[in-house]
Formats: structure tokens, sequence, C-alpha cells
């Protein structure tokens, strides 16, 4: 490895980054052909069901590929899907060299483009930028190794930790700058999603809305146990974006029916003494096509989610305010620990300010059990 080829790994990766939101259930690939230290042809996977990456980068590359070097930030794909398989346009395209950021996450297909390539003379390196490779692609990552929807877990909060006052009152917390940011990471995601009692406290539309005026509305997804969402709700208006209903397997199918004729989607699951369950719940999701939910619930719903291990990623707003309180409301509620022991430990992958307030990412800490 160079730091050319890492120069052009980075990008490949920024290529792949700017169609997210656009290309689930597939990953974000992007392609740089380089011949003499001449980019001639770029490429990334811009939609499902669309060409991929390399197929764009060889494209342009024309002739100029002949013995050139591609870099590709995920291992070229081996096997029928909606297009061809990559590794054959790669082996035959005349390059001598590839550079793989990562192999494919699928475990029946990983490596084997790779050794497809290698079995006819190319020279393949792997493992430049891995770690970004695989942060850019961690849905995808979690969608092959689970076949459950990549969990999100957004909330904004005051620095002493509150998410809203005792009454619930919580417009707004962040500013103008932060509230962007996370209808960009709505653009981004297949779901969204709200407990009932967000629905009903707060009658909200779960859409997106940019500042430039486009946006991808995700499936907004309602944990309702007993069907109570308002028939006038803003979010059983699927003109805008479909919704799912997720409820209790014992409510009548007379209610059922009545949302089902209203264009809405009904999944019945289990209830435990937890409450909905959420594995099975999110197991039916995935069967839906939703790969990854931005979860943007109220206390309860998040402490479910983390109670059972849900969570995959945390997005934290920070503002700099204090609110105080005895009765003000907390990010998660739910058992009340006794000892500091008892915490669900998470890493630290980021921090960014984004006009006023602090944006922290983190992720559940390996070898935990969440």
């Amino acid at each position: 490895m160079t730091t050319k080829d890492e120069k052009y790994m980075q990008l490949a990766l920024d290529l792949a980054a700017s169609a997210k939101g656009n290309t689930n259930p597939n990953p974000l690939v992007g392609a740089v052909i380089v011949k003499n230290d001449i980019i001639v042809g770029t490429g990334l996977h811009r939609k499902a069901g669309e060409p991929h990456a390399e197929v764009h980068a060889f494209r342009m590359a024309g002739e100029h590929a002949q013995n050139a070097t591609l870099y590709v930030t995920l291992e070229p794909c081996s096997h029928f899907g909606k297009t061809p398989p990559c590794a054959n346009l790669v082996k035959d395209s005349g390059v001598s060299r590839v550079v793989v950021a990562m192999q494919d996450p699928n475990p029946t297909v990983a490596g084997r483009g790779i050794q497809l390539l290698r079995d006819a003379g190319i020279t393949v390196e792997v493992g430049v930028l891995e770690q970004q490779a695989r942060r850019l692609n961690e849905r995808f990552i979690h969608n092959m190794l689970t076949k459950r929807p990549f969990i999100i877990s957004k909330f904004a909060m005051t620095v002493d930790g509150k998410i809203a006052t005792h009454t619930g009152h919580s417009k707004w917390v962040t500013g103008k700058a932060a509230r962007e940011d996370v209808h960009r990471i709505r653009h981004e995601v297949d779901g969204i999603l709200v407990g009932v009692g967000t629905v009903i406290a707060d009658n909200p539309s779960l859409t997106t809305r940019l500042s430039e005026g486009y946006g991808k509305n995700p499936t907004r997804i309602i944990m309702d146990s007993l069907l109570r969402t308002p028939l006038d709700a803003n979010v059983l208006n699927t003109e805008e974006a479909p919704t799912i209903l997720v409820c209790s397997n014992d409510v009548s199918q007379e209610k059922i029916d009545l949302l089902i004729n209203k264009g809405l989607t009904v999944l019945p699951i289990e209830k435990d003494e937890r409450g909905l369950n959420i594995d099975e719940m999110l197991a039916r999701l995935y069967e839906h096509g939703i790969t990854d939910i931005l979860l943007e619930g109220g206390s309860k719903v998040n402490a479910s989610f983390l109670q059972q291990g849900a969570i995959d990623k945390y997005v934290i707003y920070i503002a700099p305010k204090v609110l105080g309180g005895n009765l003000s409301l907390t990010p998660f509620a739910g058992s009340n620990p006794s000892l500091m022991n008892e915490a669900w430990q998470v890493e630290f992958a980021s921090f960014d300010k984004i006009g006023e307030d602090l944006c922290i990412i983190a992720y559940p800490k390996q070898g935990e059990e969440n």
C-alpha cells in the first residue's frame, strides 16, 4: 500500500458516499481507474438496479483501462443479481492491478471475486482504507450478517441530558442546523420509527424536509401495541410516504382491517413482559425491504431497543442549554440501575459542531451485549 493508493481509494470512497440514501438494499460503492498517475475513469453505484460503479468507470476509461489500476471500495461482485457480476467485467477489462478496500461481507460470496481476478493473473491488493470502507457500508455489512435492519438511535438533549420538560415539551432542544442534519439522515434511511405516544402527543409527519428542496421520505414505522393511532394522524397520510403499524398479535382483526383498508401495512407480532418483541419486529421489517431505521422515539421506545440490544449506532445532538428539573425527560427510560457498572458501554467515533450544537457519533462497545 502506498500514499497514492490511499489517495485514489479516498476518492473512490467519496464518490461512493455521494449516493447515500439511494442504493439500499445495495452497498455504496465507488471506483477509480488510474493509468500513469492519471485518472482515466470514475464511477459509483448510483441506485439499486442500475449499473455498478465498475461499469461506469470502465465506460469512461475505454481503451485507457489497458494495464491500468482499478481502485474499488468493495470487492467486485462474483454473482448474478439484477446486473451481471462485475468480477468478470474487471477480469476482461485489461487492468493489470486491482486495489480493493474490503471483501464482500456476504458470507456466501466473500473472496470469490478477488480469487477470480487473481486466477486471471491480475495483481489484487485488499485492505486499503478498509476501516473507512467498513464504516461507509456499516448498514450493508449488518444486513448481510444479521438479516435485520441497521438501527440508528437519534436523540437531541441538553447539556444535563434532558430531551423534554416534565410536560413533554421539546420544541426545540437544538438549533436549525442540527434539525437540518436530522433531515439529511432521514433522506438516507429506509425507515423512521416512533412510538404511538409520540404520534398522539405531537402528530408528526415524519417526512424529509431539506432546505435544498429535495429528500426521500422514509417509511414511517409506528410501534402501537393496541392500534391507538388516531385515524386523522399525519402519519396515516400515505400520499407522503408509506406507513407500517406494528401492533400486538392479539389486536382485533376488525381494527387491523380498518387500517389496511386505508392503505396502511399492519404487522401483528408477539408481545411479552417487556413489550413488543423487537427481534421479531425487525425480522418482519427486513422482509418488507427495510434495511435501516432511524429511531426517533421517546424515552420508552428508546429503552425498549436498548434493553433488547437492538441499537447499532447512536447519533446524539447536545444543545448548549441546561434544563434541570427532577421530572424532565431523559433519552432512555426503563428500569433503574443500582450500580454504575450496569451501564451500557459505548465508544465515541466522532465529534462535530453543527451550528450551535454538538453532534456525537457513537457505537455499542465491542464485546458488550448491546
